[in-house]
């Protein structure tokens, strides 16, 4: 029977670093860019099964689909952006989906891994939303309407008008979309490397020693933990989602 101190465990690189599959150093397609494709059918494939055959009392696929849209316009856009921002309501129910789909895969047997464990994918969606709300600020209001309502809030004494200006200014070029990127990012990894080494050390005791993984009540919290983590799949596309809502809102109507 092997010692405890004699146990080695794999560096955190290998729970995060995949081979690549084919497409060589050009495409580079390993298991997460497998991933993320398979995400973008699952989506699209939902909602296409769901509107095909549209029933008075929904069931089923339609029940969850359009569960979901309301969850996104009366939940999200309405309390953000108002009836104005119904118009952005395909925008953001794929973004929601499309990130939930991505951060579940954490707990999916096989798989195992939260595509949004990378950073490339968030840094993209945030870059996205970037560059929507600018647009939506500049066609709404103007050039010189859009920096004055961002950078010059309301009632706000001249002599730190200045400072504020400033502060306002790296908000909406860098705060806004680094926050968004690395929040999700962030979590999502953080959630990884969780599940992850809770399982490697509870497989490693239970081969030293089977009892020792009985005795605290380590299944059960594997249980919990993976629980937790689906909740945290759920919140933290429904955070990308509302906090892109509300930029967006804030392009369209300027603070008075």
């Amino acid at each position: 029977m092997p010692s405890l101190l004699a146990l080695e465990f794999p560096p955190i690189s290998h729970a995060v670093e995949w081979p690549i599959i084919f497409g060589g150093d050009w495409l580079g397609v390993n298991k997460v860019v497998l991933l993320m494709w398979l995400s973008v059918i699952i989506v699209f494939a939902f909602f296409l099964v769901a509107s095909r055959r549209q029933q008075l009392v929904p069931v089923g696929v339609q029940n969850i689909a359009e569960s979901t849209v309301d969850f996104i316009r009366n939940g999200i856009i309405l309390q953000t952006m108002g009836e104005d921002g119904l118009f952005y309501t395909p925008f953001l129910l794929m973004l929601f989906s499309f990130i939930f789909v991505c951060n579940i895969w954490e707990v999916i047997p096989i798989a195992q891994m939260p595509v949004n464990a990378r950073i490339a994918l968030p840094m993209f969606m945030a870059l996205l939303v970037y560059f929507m709300y600018h647009i939506v600020g500049i066609k709404r209001q103007g050039v010189g309407g859009y920096l004055k309502s961002s950078l010059i809030p309301p009632g706000v004494p001249k002599p730190i008008l200045p400072l504020l200006m400033f502060i306002e200014l790296i908000t909406l070029l860098i705060t806004r979309p680094l926050s968004l990127c690395v929040r999700l990012f962030a979590n999502m990894f953080a959630g990884h490397l969780l599940l992850i080494t809770f399982a490697i050390i509870s497989a490693t005791l239970f081969a030293v020693q089977w009892q020792i993984v009985i005795l605290p009540f380590s299944g059960f919290l594997l249980i919990a933990l993976t629980g937790f983590e689906v909740l945290v799949a759920f919140l933290q596309a429904f955070i990308f989602t509302i906090l892109a809502a509300v930029y967006l809102g804030s392009s369209m109507h300027p603070e008075h």
